[in-house]
């Protein structure tokens, strides 16, 4: 273990936005852990990155199950050490209509919308809190969660989608309620917006490249410590939710 070099996981890293994260992180000298629970994507996105230069290496880890977090942690300790920067970008957005790209909520399923929260809101909850002993070993935690302007009751932009958007609601709750219990700790947390990146997640239909989305993660993940906290931010600065 190397105790001076800044170590950062991602969650949801094998692909999209969260591998051009740990790319752009392992492009500022950082180690990178590519946390995804597809062994076979994950162990693709690691081989990517070290050929690209990136120290990285991969943790298997699927956010909703409790089991598989803890373990992580504990792979992650016994590996490392501690842990300085932690990205929870794992998410879904849930089915939604294929013509009209939007989640009804007069005919929404309940399920999708517990599917939705388990994986953007509690799996957030679930890897932040069991990584949390390890950031606090840290000098200057960081943590980043993938948040979307869909979330913002003030914008309200894109299609209606009566699962996904109210968990972003929610996930920046969380966020503002995690960096008030941290006011007075270094840990520092924020929640950002990608905007509209072409991924497999939204059917390649976005105007933004991966690398673009993930500016402003990567941005708050190396904020100095006089940096905000408790923010919702995108490219052009705060958003507002």
């Amino acid at each position: 273990m190397e105790n001076d070099v800044t170590t950062a996981l991602v969650t949801g890293a094998n692909k999209g936005i969260g591998y051009a994260i740990a790319e752009g992180l392992g492009a500022r000298g950082m180690r990178v852990l590519v946390g995804a629970r597809n062994d076979a994507s994950r162990d693709a996105a690691v081989e990517r990155l070290r050929a690209s230069g990136v120290d990285a290496h991969g943790v298997r880890i699927d956010v909703t199950d409790d089991a598989s977090v803890a373990a992580a942690a504990t792979d992650v300790e016994a590996r490392f050490g501690r842990l300085d920067v932690l990205v929870n970008n794992a998410g879904i957005s849930g089915p939604f209509d294929p013509v009209t790209w939007t989640q009804d909520p007069t005919t929404l399923d309940l399920d999708v919308v517990r599917e939705v929260v388990d994986v953007n809101v509690y799996g957030v909850v679930r890897v932040t809190n069991a990584m949390l002993p390890l950031l606090r070993r840290s000098p200057a935690p960081r943590i980043v969660n993938a948040s979307s302007s869909m979330g913002s009751l003030g914008r309200q932009p894109g299609p209606i989608m009566a699962a996904y958007s109210p968990s972003k609601t929610f996930l920046n709750g969380i966020t503002t309620q995690y960096a008030r219990a941290f006011e007075d700790t270094p840990v520092i947390i924020n929640a950002a917006c990608p905007g509209l990146v072409a991924t497999d997640f939204n059917g390649f239909a976005g105007d933004r490249t991966a690398t673009q989305g993930a500016a402003t993660a990567v941005r708050l993940a190396t904020l100095p410590d006089d940096g905000p906290r408790g923010g919702f931010f995108e490219d052009a600065g705060v958003v507002p939710w």
